[in-house]
């Protein structure tokens, strides 16, 4: 959508084909719906903390029902919205799904449109491993219509999707597991944040299962499932939820008869100007595997348009690149980890702090704020800032400001912070830590 209003911004000739509904991923089945059940998760925790601050409220009920219509409701205005604003910016909708043909022509409902340039913006769809019983469980595409809360669930998965879900079936009264099988949650995340988040997630309640994966996936006579770990642990539950990766969306697209180069994951291999082994055909987004994110999606589309369009050649930035896990609590990043900081510059200091936020005091609540800056000690450039705490993203989206314009530990130092918040601690730790 964005690479198809830019380009007709620019004056090209533009259209676009969609056999569903506007918004991909992330308006659909992704993003949008996830962050709404997010926030619907934590009242339960915001209910209990009102207490400390003498609200007296009844015993709180939830309807899942109420949540999946009104979610429901607010999708299909942002489908109607995006598609308004493509007609309006004069893009062209073709409704159907489209195959390429060759460099210039593509078919659509056995029509075939020919274009000077073609862009395969398909993204993703997740996957389910190839186990006995796979078919017994779901995705997270699924989780987002189911008709009933089960009362006990297992998550799969260590990475965003995994951690998010778990939280709001948590959040919502569901007896949820997280198994992942791996020793760390979040990897390519800082390793620190990986061990805390477990520890924040375990504390409220929420089992996490290291070092299996599920091999076997049965029915029992009673209904529920059965799930055989690799470790040779057992589980009963009432649903399983995949989130163990996502592949690109380029399978029956006619990209290979075209010559399009794809790479074993099936994602269209691209240069830095988001052009494929064929110079016509372009790719961007999650099709191409490389930064999964929306803002990142819509990002190379913007390059993209510039670089055809306006006669500016803009390549994919992939550098600091800020971004959120809306798991309970909170987890925000931007730049190096600590680990890849060590890779890339040696030398690092790093600044921490802990602590036990202020709307908590009143309350019995003991969930800890973690706060990490990543310093490179020769240029004492800040190339790192990791949070897990309420409103990470938030937090978070400021200071990856600083850190893209390559902001000093002493830039920090300088910069009065705004009392009493969480996100004065970015400017105010002056002990490195050991």
């Amino acid at each position: 959508m964005r690479a198809s209003r830019f380009a007709a911004a620019y004056g090209a000739s533009a259209a676009i084909a969609e056999s569903g509904r506007f918004g991909g991923t992330c308006v659909n089945v992704g993003c949008i719906p996830k962050k709404l059940f997010s926030y619907a998760a934590h009242f339960r925790e915001d209910f209990e903390i009102a207490k400390g601050f003498g609200w007296t409220v009844g015993e709180p009920v939830f309807d899942w029902k109420t949540l999946l219509a009104n979610k429901d409701r607010e999708i299909l205005r942002l489908n109607g919205v995006y598609e308004r604003v493509l007609a309006l910016a004069g893009v062209e909708i073709l409704r159907g799904r489209a195959t390429v043909l060759g460099p210039h022509e593509v078919s659509i409902n056995g029509k075939t449109v020919k274009a000077r340039h073609i862009l395969v913006a398909t993204g993703s769809w997740p996957v389910i491993p190839a186990i006995p019983g796979r078919e017994l469980a779901i995705t997270s595409n699924e989780a987002f219509h189911l008709e009933a809360l089960p009362r006990r669930a297992l998550v799969v998965g260590g990475g965003y999707i995994a951690l998010e879900f778990a939280s709001i079936l948590h959040g919502l009264g569901v007896k949820t597991t997280l198994s992942y099988r791996g020793k760390r949650l979040l990897r390519g995340f800082d390793a620190e944040i990986g061990d805390r988040i477990a520890e924040e997630m375990k504390a409220k309640g929420l089992a996490i299962h290291f070092g299996g994966e599920p091999a076997a996936i049965a029915r029992r006579a009673d209904g529920a499932l059965e799930v055989a770990y690799s470790d040779g642990s057992r589980q009963e539950t009432d649903l399983v939820l995949f989130a163990t990766g996502r592949r690109p969306n380029t399978a029956g697209l006619g990209l290979e008869t075209a010559g399009v180069q794809l790479g074993p994951d099936g994602a269209v291999v691209v240069d830095r100007l988001s052009t494929s082994s064929v110079e016509s055909i372009h790719a961007i987004g999650d099709v191409t595997n490389r930064l999964n994110l929306t803002p990142v999606a819509t990002a190379e589309a913007m390059w993209l348009a510039r670089t055809l369009f306006r006669g500016e050649p803009t390549p994919a930035d992939h550098e600091n690149v800020p971004t959120a896990v809306f798991a309970n609590p909170n987890i925000a990043t931007v730049g190096l980890s600590e680990e890849k900081a060590r890779e890339r510059y040696g030398a690092i200091d790093l600044y921490k702090s802990s602590f036990r936020a202020l709307k908590l005091t009143l309350t019995d609540k003991h969930e800890r704020t973690f706060l990490k800056l990543v310093v490179d000690r020769a240029s004492q450039r800040v190339v790192g800032a990791h949070m897990i705490g309420p409103d990470a993203g938030e937090v978070i989206q400021g200071i990856a400001i600083a850190v893209k314009l390559g902001a000093t530990k002493a830039q920090f130092d300088a910069t009065i912070g705004i009392h009493p918040t969480a996100a004065e601690e970015f400017v105010t730790m002056r002990e490195k830590a050991l």
